[in-house]
């Protein structure tokens, strides 16, 4: 009897130590089960819309020129690019603030407050960085193009005060490499729009904020001297008609569409007015109704 007791006192000590090694031990099913916590890798860029396009994933900017087979980074900080007074929603470029083609590649930016363009003519494999502007207020508007291998322009504007600021054009003759400020308009209405036909022909569009009717002004010297366009708008389209856009050339003339602005109601808002004007942008005749789309 007492050799039974003794036994089953030995079975139960038995039991409770290994219970308690196999409770304070590392298990090796939950070593299995356990998730992998390290970071996955960052994803890549993989697809592209055009054959030439960007991408703005992994907060950097990089291009395509081969329907996104192969991406370039650009070296550039994202964030830069949406630097000013307006940033557009950072999830795609803002509109006009780079070019990107088979044969140039550019984009607009502002680095502390330096205007600065970064661009490439071999598709990427050499950067050039230029100075537009050394001191300039945070940008509102802004506006690049490059017309040829010599001509480009630049619109920006900056230090708004109310329905008030400034713009300013800059002009290229060397590709990019330095940019010259031209005359200012002296108008200080909020910019819509602007442009250049050539290297002498430009225009600047005013009036964003309730406009009544369109306010052009028009260069033909480049950037030498600017003034106000007329543009003939027919009775039936007073206060419908009230923002020009940047003309361009159509034949042996210059044409222009005039939209509704931001609160435009006429036809539901889709449709525009189309002018042209033969003596380089200096009148404007009505030609007709045309879609927004078109």
């Amino acid at each position: 009897m007492k050799n039974f007791i003794l036994g089953t006192a030995v079975t139960v000590m038995t039991g409770l130590i290994a219970g308690f090694i196999f409770y304070h031990s590392p298990s090796k099913l939950a070593e299995i089960q356990e998730p992998n916590v390290q970071e996955p890798p960052m994803e890549q860029p993989l697809y592209a819309d055009e054959a030439v396009d960007y991408s703005l994933q992994n907060n950097e900017v990089n291009i395509t020129f081969d329907k996104g087979k192969s991406w370039l980074t650009v070296p550039i900080e994202k964030e830069n690019l949406f630097n000013g007074e307006y940033s557009g929603n950072q999830e795609k470029l803002m509109e006009n603030s780079y070019v990107l083609t088979e044969k140039r590649t550019a984009f607009l930016y502002s680095e502390q407050d330096s205007i600065k363009i970064l661009s490439s003519s071999d598709q990427g494999e050499s950067w050039q960085e230029s100075v537009v502007a050394e001191h300039y207020p945070p940008i509102r508007f802004r506006k690049i193009n490059i017309l040829n291998d010599h001509f480009g322009y630049v619109i920006i504007s900056g230090d708004r005060t109310m329905s008030q600021e400034m713009s300013s054009v800059f002009l290229t003759h060397d590709g990019g490499n330095t940019w010259k400020e031209a005359n200012h308009s002296n108008i200080t209405r909020l910019v819509a729009d602007g442009g250049f036909i050539d290297g002498q022909t430009g225009f600047l569009s005013f009036g964003i904020l309730n406009p009544e009717q369109p306010e052009l002004h028009v260069t033909q010297d480049g950037g030498a001297s600017w003034s106000e366009a007329e543009i003939r708008i027919p009775k039936k389209y007073h206060k419908i008609f009230v923002i020009a856009e940047t003309p361009f050339k159509e034949g042996n003339q210059l044409a222009m569409l005039v939209n509704q602005g931001p609160s435009g109601d006429y036809s539901g808002g889709k449709v525009k007015g189309k002018f042209l004007s033969r003596d380089g942008g200096k009148t404007w005749e009505f030609d007709g109704e045309v879609q927004s789309d078109e």
